[in-house]
């Protein structure tokens, strides 16, 4: 074989032509109009359902994957490239946060405030960092204070990381410990490894900390996971999350400690001995590409990527789920709600997989009739 061969050239260009065309789409710049806006009018939202106006209170963000509010208003986003933007009434804040390495679904991730915020100004991020040959992901405890990050201490180390199944959700549960959805980093052996920290959910204290009542004695409370992106609590406490399966078979899992739940050993239906199948899953011919969730008015929400649809089901059987938005917004992956009880939800069209509009991407204000 010879470089000079015709058909080696062609296909070493067309190889060198999809690289750049997936770099850009992966490192493009920020949009136009990059300052993030209020819009002075209120849109409609077009979904499946009957849907009261909505406000579009968040414009030009790039790659959002998480938000939490204030207590004393104002939200926290963080934006995958590895920006922290501050949104306050007056004012918005760009920090860019130490160490992340944004690369494929690696960046920075998940975003959680302390229980006792207003007393320590604590945020948690968890970011992908490391060299492109050795990515780990981790989560650095931050003292927020005067729109800076200060004091940061790391809480947890060496997750694996990777191109593609980073994890990355963080949210504190009822219990006041930190819960942390981590990926296979594409290693599918990882998530039945209980000495790895891939493929898991943890939970820790606030300081990294292991609860005594954790399962293993570490920071691990659930195992056999492909690339969870979702967590939510219901009214009875159960902890509830989604997660990505192969091609197909997305799950909806109803997580308890110590749980095997079964990956790679068993998608979708399938069931092996001491190893749990999901409550829910899209099955062989349907991609949810599940990601951000949230419990509200007795339904869990949670939002789907390449589905492009934001999902919602009550928590008891039998369990239906619910098609409340469809195509409207593209793909979705922050879903939360404010403390007083409003939807919100955060579009991620410009993560390299989407057809972003112009003034993407955007956080949306939801209220059904």
């Amino acid at each position: 074989m010879t470089w000079k061969n015709p058909l080696i050239l062609f296909i070493a260009a067309s190889f060198l032509l999809a690289g750049g065309f997936l770099a850009y789409r992966f490192f493009a710049p920020a949009p136009p109009g990059r300052e993030v806006r209020v819009p002075d009018e209120e849109q409609i939202v077009n979904g499946e359902n009957d849907i009261e106006p909505t406000a579009s209170i968040i414009e030009n963000l790039e790659i959002p994957w998480e938000m939490v509010f204030l207590p004393e208003g104002g939200m926290l986003i963080t934006e995958r490239p590895g920006r922290l933007v501050v949104i306050e009434e007056q004012a918005t804040t760009y920090i860019d946060v130490p160490d992340v390495v944004a690369i494929g679904e690696g960046g920075l991730l998940g975003l959680a405030l302390d229980p006792d915020f207003p007393q320590n100004q604590y945020i948690y991020l968890y970011l992908t960092t490391g060299t492109g040959t050795e990515l780990i992901n981790r989560v650095d405890r931050y003292t927020f204070e005067d729109n800076n990050l200060e004091e940061r201490l790391t809480v947890v180390d060496n997750i694996p990381g990777g191109n593609i199944h980073n994890g990355g959700r963080i949210k504190f549960g009822p219990d006041n410990y930190l819960y942390i959805t981590t990926g296979d980093a594409a290693v599918p052996d990882l998530a039945q490894n209980l000495n790895s920290l891939g493929g898991k959910i943890l939970r820790v204290q606030s300081d990294g900390s292991i609860p005594e009542d954790n399962p293993f004695g570490d920071e691990i409370y659930s195992y056999g996971h492909r690339n969870p992106q979702g967590l939510a609590w219901d009214a009875e406490g159960n902890l509830w999350s989604t997660e990505h399966g192969p091609v197909a078979n997305d799950e909806i899992n109803l997580i308890e400690p110590g749980v095997n739940y079964g990956w790679p050993e068993i998608v979708g239906t399938e069931t092996a001995e001491n190893m749990r199948e999901p409550v829910l899953t899209s099955g062989d011919d349907e991609t949810w590409a599940p990601a951000g969730a949230v419990f509200l008015d007795g339904k869990i929400y949670f939002g789907g990527l390449r589905s492009q649809t934001l999902f919602s089901f009550t928590p008891e059987s039998p369990l239906e789920l619910t098609r409340e938005i469809e195509g409207t917004y593209g793909r979705i992956r922050i879903v939360t709600a404010n403390p007083e009880g409003n939807l919100f939800i955060g579009t991620s069209n410009r993560d390299g997989r989407g057809f972003p509009d112009p003034n993407d991407d955007k956080i949306l204000r939801i209220s059904f009739n």
